[in-house]
């Protein structure tokens, strides 16, 4: 099974070499990465070069203008530049752990969408690691608990790693809480809905209206829970101007039965 993983990503080269660290020393190199730039500057574009150069897996590179938050636009041109069977969508500033690609390809199963958990680092945490460039993608459940009980992390639960099982297939139909910062699918799952919806625009909702109208579609969730999290650098808050707008869009497609995307996938392939 081909994977291809899809950051979305925009001007934080440090926090991009971070991510590329951890996807470079994973457990199984089967993968490929699919960057989709939001607009980035040329300190962003350096860094992916360097990393092309030296990677032992294939690291492409979507790049489109800066127009404002458009997660949705650049995901989908990324989505039409892979063939790959299996998708994972994660944000340019979460960090994968070792196995991350092998639990998550141990965990796919046709006819279900997997969606996993983040552990937020904290403000001064993310800027120690960047800074100082420390790898944290190789800790193992002692640091982890350590960076807790230091305040460093939110949470240390998520680092519990349990087996695959009927109890991650619980919540066929949840939606809340799915998020593109650890969310996988099949291709052709992404497909037969036409990808993320255009319209849109601005931060937030374009997953919940992703992961809604998989569901409509007949796709199930599957929890990837305590197997697959990823490390959350911290950021500040997002421009939220257009929620309202987008909550309403999000509301018209939980009334509908509409299962494709107004302005999808379909345009770019």
């Amino acid at each position: 099974m081909k994977i291809a993983v899809i950051p979305a990503i925009y001007n934080r080269p440090d926090a991009l070499a971070a991510l590329l660290d951890g996807y470079l020393a994973q457990s199984e190199h089967n993968f490929e990465i699919i960057l989709a730039d939001d607009g980035s500057a040329q300190e962003t574009i350096d860094v992916i070069k360097g990393y092309q150069a030296k990677s032992p897996v294939r690291i492409d590179h979507v790049w489109q203008q800066n127009q404002g938050y458009r997660a949705a636009t650049i995901r989908n041109k990324a989505l039409a530049r892979t063939d790959a069977e299996y998708v994972i969508y994660t944000d340019g500033d979460c960090i994968p752990g070792l196995t991350f690609i092998a639990r998550q390809r141990q965990l796919a199963e046709r006819g279900r969408f997997l969606a996993g958990n983040r552990v937020l680092m904290s403000e001064d945490f993310t800027r120690r690691v960047l800074a100082e460039r420390i790898p944290v993608h190789r800790w193992n459940f002692g640091d982890w608990f350590s960076a807790w009980r230091r305040g460093d992390i939110n949470r240390i639960q998520p680092l519990i790693t349990l087996p695959d099982g009927p109890h991650r297939k619980l919540s066929p139909n949840r939606w809340k809480g799915c998020k593109t910062c650890n969310l996988s699918a099949w291709r052709d799952d992404l497909l037969r809905v036409d990808g993320m919806d255009e319209v849109f625009a601005g931060w937030g909702l374009e997953d919940s209206d992703l992961v809604i109208r998989l569901v409509k579609s007949g796709v199930k969730h599957k929890s990837a829970r305590f197997a697959a999290p990823v490390l959350h650098l911290w950021h500040r808050e997002r421009d939220k101007t257009r929620f309202a707008e987008n909550r309403q869009r999000l509301e018209e497609v939980m009334r509908s039965g509409r299962i494709t995307a107004l302005q999808g996938l379909s345009q770019h392939l």
